[in-house]
C-alpha cells in the first residue's frame, strides 16, 4: 500500500486522516478491489499510532461500505463506491468545502484550478 501519513498539525483526528488516506487509494485505484489492507496491528505499528485509531477508520470505511472486515482474515477493499452517498449529499459536502475556499479569499480561477489538479491528481492511479 501507498504510504499514508498522519499529520500532527492537520485538524481532523488521526482515525479520520487514515481513513482519508486509504480512501484517496482506494479511489486512484492504487487500492484495487479485493486488495488486502494491511493488518490494525501492522499499519499502526507503521504510523506510530495506537491499534485503536486504526481500528476506528477501518471500521467507518466498513460502515461506508468500502472495506469488508472478517476477523482472522483481515480487511479486504471490497467496493469503489460508498454505499449511502447521494448526489445531493455530495453536493452539499462540495459546497461546504467551495464555501471555505471562497471565505478564505481564493479567487474563482484559482479555485477551479486547485479543483481540475485535485481531479487530476486523483485519477492518475486508473488507467
Amino acid at each position: 500500500m501507498n504510504v499514508l501519513s498522519i499529520d500532527p498539525n492537520d485538524g481532523r483526528p488521526m482515525y479520520r486522516q487514515v481513513a482519508d488516506g486509504i480512501k484517496n487509494l482506494i479511489a486512484s485505484g492504487e487500492l484495487p478491489e479485493g486488495q488486502a489492507l494491511p493488518s490494525v496491528r501492522q499499519l499502526a505499528s507503521d504510523l506510530n499510532v495506537n491499534l485503536n485509531t486504526i481500528a476506528t477508520a477501518y471500521r467507518g470505511l466498513q460502515d461506508e461500505g468500502l472495506i469488508a472486515i472478517r476477523h482472522g482474515f483481515g480487511a479486504r477493499v471490497t467496493s469503489r463506491r460508498t454505499r449511502s452517498t447521494s448526489v445531493e449529499e455530495l453536493r452539499r459536502l462540495m459546497r461546504g468545502v467551495l464555501t471555505q475556499m471562497v471565505l478564505a479569499g481564493m479567487p474563482r480561477g484559482a479555485i477551479m484550478d486547485t479543483v481540475t489538479n485535485e481531479l487530476r491528481d486523483l485519477k492518475k492511479g486508473k488507467s
